[in-house]
Parts: structure tokens; sequence; C-alpha cells
């Protein structure tokens, strides 16, 4: 598709006409852009296809087909499919820049020397402009989230990721550079290694190692999950290999309205989004994609006034670890009591990171019980059989009924077993004291010492004197709170169940208007991963789809000769259509 841009007459000052602007650089708005870009995905392919349709393009225009004819065979060339840019760096001068950048899959990309005797193609990717509030890079705040709070690991599988390529591309850069060390197994999982001598009798395929564990190969990427380090890389190869570290394509600004309508300047028949920056500046697109994450109210136990924001933060809000206060105490070698709040896995990793800091104690609340879960949400929505909940999921009757779908799966905040062993070390020193269960229902801050004095419920005895609180109780999705849609909310309203959106099934605010949501306000779409890597990979599909509709790609390439033909080529679709070109 070629991007269609409106440009103003030479007496007025219109900006371009932006074919998609994303509000978010995290791990569902690089999802989206990376979907944009790649022309076979792996949700429309089998592995085989895959591989086939990646080698009939590596090789396009050079390899030779054997063709029988009166019992003679004669040799023919291949045409090229000069409308085709798999992979195809953004710009000219952006395939230098990326020499340096973290490996990208070798199976998927085309080399210089092969672009080159492959020659130039035009780029049919649409123009994309990026919007986060945070920084201009991609995943800012993921990342700097994870080194404030020194998490190595995350929490998801090799499956999940942002890869719009391929379904096991982690696993596969992982082998590609080597780096099986950073691999975490999770222990204890459905499909447990099996001893050898078990292997040998109820294994039929052969046991694949990794690192120093024999797993099935038929289940590997089910075991282990990357370090921080390896999934950051991962993250830097996908934005090369599509060009997406272009200079000027991520802007730092904060987004306050978004409004949807006629403009005097274009044309009377198309409707456009005007999105509007805090700071006065306005962008124009055809459509938008809401990649904004948790959302903007945070859960916490009470509010705090103005002194009180000293002596405790939401861990959303955490920009050095320990606070001030309490460094200062723990290098003068003073006694030091903190309190977290919480119930996920968040906590716990406050909890950790707090002792290894040299804080003395640390008061763990829960308003609930313990739990202690290998994944934020049911093992079987995550499985080899999670189609059964997801068709159950989709053939629901009401939004009420999904909603209580996703409740019951996430079941609030859980702890990993890792976790879970590190915090009953801890407690066995007796540097942390665990109270499932428990509220604060009484507080009292004074400025001049810096400190709390508590009251919780039940009590908790000989509670002493609180240097800080972190409430890691998470974000509330609530549509309708959002500042940057106040417009859209009192111009295009749409129903909303527990502050989710009500979109469609293309993750469209209405139909035919297309501002796409994804991430966590798409749960009532996605399913109980929504807020999940796996959910930002399955949200950037549906958009994908979406935004072909809306931007006219579909219309201008379906049912052309060159489509068919190369679809019969990979064995896919319908061949005899092509007949219908045929003169008779």
């Amino acid at each position: 598709m070629v991007s269609k841009t409106y440009t103003s007459s030479p007496a007025t000052s219109f900006p371009a006409l932006l074919d998609v602007i994303i509000i978010g650089a995290g791990p569902c708005g690089l999802a989206v852009a990376a979907r944009l870009k790649e022309e076979t995905p792996s949700a429309l392919f089998t592995d085989d296809e895959h591989q086939r349709y990646h080698w009939i393009n590596k090789h396009r225009g050079r390899m030779a087909l054997v063709q029988a004819r009166h019992g003679k065979q004669k040799k023919v060339k291949a045409d090229k499919w000069h409308g085709y840019t798999s992979r195809q760096p953004f710009s000219s001068t952006h395939s230098e820049s990326i020499a340096g950048s973290p490996p990208s899959l070798s199976s998927s990309v085309s080399t210089a020397s092969e672009e080159t005797e492959i020659g130039a193609v035009e780029n049919d990717s649409p123009s994309i402009l990026v919007l986060d509030s945070t920084g201009d890079n991609w995943m800012e705040r993921w990342n700097r989230a994870f080194e404030t709070l020194e998490i190595q690991q995350l929490r998801s599988p090799m499956f999940f990721h942002v890869d719009p390529g391929d379904r096991d591309g982690m696993l596969a850069y992982t082998q590609e550079t080597g780096r099986d060390s950073d691999l975490w197994e999770i222990s204890g999982c459905v499909g447990k290694e099996l001893s050898k001598h078990k292997k040998k009798k109820k294994l039929r395929s052969k046991p694949v190692a990794i690192g120093d564990v024999e797993i099935d190969e038929r289940d590997r990427k089910d075991y282990f999950s990357p370090s921080t380090g390896l999934f950051s890389d991962y993250c830097s190869s996908i934005i090369a290999r599509y060009g997406l570290n272009t200079p000027g394509m991520i802007q730092r600004r904060e987004v306050n309205d978004i409004q949807y309508g006629y403009h005097p300047e274009l044309s009377p028949s198309d409707k456009i989004f005007t999105v509007t920056a805090s700071d006065g500046t306005v962008f124009y697109s055809r459509t938008v994609v809401l990649a904004i994450g948790l959302g903007r109210t945070k859960v916490i136990p009470f509010k705090l006034n103005g002194e009180e924001t000293n002596g405790a933060c939401h861990s959303t809000e955490i920009r050095s670890f320990p606070s001030s206060n309490v460094k200062r105490k723990i290098q003068q070698r003073q006694e030091t009591n903190l309190v977290v709040v919480g119930g996920g896995l968040s906590s716990a990793q406050i909890v950790d990171l707090a002792i290894r800091k040299g804080v003395s104690k640390v008061w763990f609340l829960l308003r609930s019980d313990f739990k202690v879960k290998h994944f934020d949400i049911d093992l079987t929505w995550m499985g080899k059989f999670k189609n059964y909940e997801k068709a159950a999921f989709w053939s629901a009757d009401t939004d009420e009924e999904r909603f209580e779908m996703i409740k019951i799966a996430r079941n609030g905040g859980s702890i990993t077993p890792r976790y879970q062993k590190i915090l009953k070390q801890h407690a066995a020193r007796h540097r942390v004291s665990i109270h499932p269960r428990t509220v604060i229902c009484g507080h009292e801050y004074c400025p001049v010492s810096q400190t709390w004095r508590l009251a919780t419920d039940p009590p908790i005895p000989d509670l002493p004197r609180i240097d800080y609180i972190y409430f890691a109780t998470g974000m509330q999705a609530d549509v309708g709170e959002l500042p940057l849609l106040q417009w859209m909310n009192r111009e295009y309203p749409i129903e909303t169940t527990q502050g989710l959106p009500c979109i469609t099934d293309d993750l469209m605010w209405k139909a035919n208007l297309p501002l796409f949501v994804t991430g966590r306000l798409g749960a009532l779409r996605l399913g109980p991963a929504a807020p999940n890597l796996e959910g930002a990979r399955l949200g950037a599909e549906r958009i994908a789809w979406g935004m072909e509709e809306v931007l006219g790609r579909r219309r201008d390439r379906e049912n052309t000769p060159t489509e068919r033909s190369k679809e019969c080529f990979c064995g896919l679709g319908n061949r005899y259509a092509g007949l219908a070109d045929v003169d008779w």
C-alpha cells in the first residue's frame, strides 16, 4: 500500500496527514508498529509455510524453475514481486545505522548484498508517528522500571514477545546469539522435566539440551523465561529489523486530547484524527492506536496529602531506591523499617530489593491471601490447550460474563515460586514479616522525623515507626477517567464494563471509527492476557487487519493477478482463481 498523504495548498500551513499515530512506546505500541511493517506474520502461516515464504522472497528472480513440455525440460526464471517489501529497512540510510545493533534472526533478514541484487522496491508501509510521555525511545518506561527495581528475569515464557514474524523468534534469537545462560528455567510447571530413565520410556521425540537441562523438544519453549537483558536486546533487534528507530519516529509528548471529524482544509468525504499534545503541538492522522498500558488511576489504601508524599509512593512512581531518608539512615547504620503493601510480584521484588539494599526489616502487608503462581494468569490460558479457554471467552454472551472470566483467570496479585522461596529465606532471618489479609486502618505521619505510625486490621504486635511505605497495589483501568479521551467519551460515547471499554472485535472504538485500543484496555476482546506480552502481540494482529480495511490496503491489493500468483506459488489460497485472468 502506498501511503495516502494529504498536503495543504501553498496558501496554507496544514501539515502532512499521517497514516497511524501510536500513543505509547511500550510493548503494546512496539508490537503494533512491528506488525504494520511485517508482510508475513506468523499468525497467518504455519512454520513450514513461513519458512517457504521467506525462502521464495529471498531468492525471487534468481531461482530456476523446471517446466516440462513435449518431453523436453525448459528452464524459466520466476518473476520478481516488485510490490513485496518484506523486512525492508525503513529508509536507505537506516540500513547502515543498524550494523552494530543486536543481531536479528538470520532466517528472517535479507542481507544488503541480496537487496542490492534484487533491486529497489517500493516501500508500502504506512507512515507512523509514536507519541510517548516518558521519552523518545521504545520501551523507555519498561526498561527504567526493571532497572530501578533491579529485576533480572521476566515472568513470562519464551513465546510471549512482540515479534510478529515468528512465535518462537526469541528462542531462535537466543540460540543464534549463544545466550542460553540468559534463560531461566520455569521449574515445577506442567510437563516438568522427567528423569533420564523415564524419558526413554515415555518420550517419543528426542530430548534437546538447552544449557545443562534436557527437555522434550516438543515443549522446550514452555519451560524457560528470558532474562531482562536478553528480552531488551531481542526487542532492539526487532526495532532494527523493521526500521523503527529512525529519528523523529518517536516523540516525547504528553497527549491530552483526541478528536475525530472533518477538517476544512482536507477532503470533505474523509474524517481524520486531531491529536493535541500538552505543549500545544497538533498532529493529524487517519488512524490512532491507544497503547498506554495500565492507565492513570493508582490504587492506594488512602490518599496522600502534600507532606505525606515525602514518606510514601506508588510503585509506578519509584525513580530511585530506597528513598533519600532511608538511604541516609542506612549509611548512618541506623535501624530502618519499611512497609510494602501489595500482593503481586512487584511487591515481592520491592521487599527483596529493600533487604538487599540494607533495610533492617520490611513488613509485607497483603489484602488477601499469599498466592503463588508461575504466571499472573492461570496456566490453562497459556498452555497448549489455551484455545479451549479462548473459545469459551469469545463465545460469551455479554461483556459482563467476559469480565468475570477475566477476574477468575487473573485472581488478583500473585507471586512466583522463586520469589516465594526468597521471601521465606528473608523471613527465616527475621528480616521480613509477612501479614496476609491485613489492611491499614489508621495512619499518622510526622514530617519532623519523617516516620509513620500505622494501625492495622488485624493489629500487628510491636509494629515500630515506619520510615517509608511502598504501595505496590496496581492501577485501575477506567477509560472514563483518561483525560485524553474526554472528547471521545463525550462526542462518541461507548458502553463500559467495570471501566473497560466495550470496543469492537477489531479493537476499534466504534465501527467505522478507527481509534484502536490495545493492552489492558482491550481485555474484553483480547482476554485475561491482554495486559501481558501475549496480549500485546494478539492485539497488534487484530489492529493490523482492521487498519488494512481503514487504510485501503486490502482493497488495493486483493484479487490482483500478482497477489494471486504469489499466493499460488506459496501453496496458499485458491490456485484456480488465476484462471479468471486467462484470455480464453
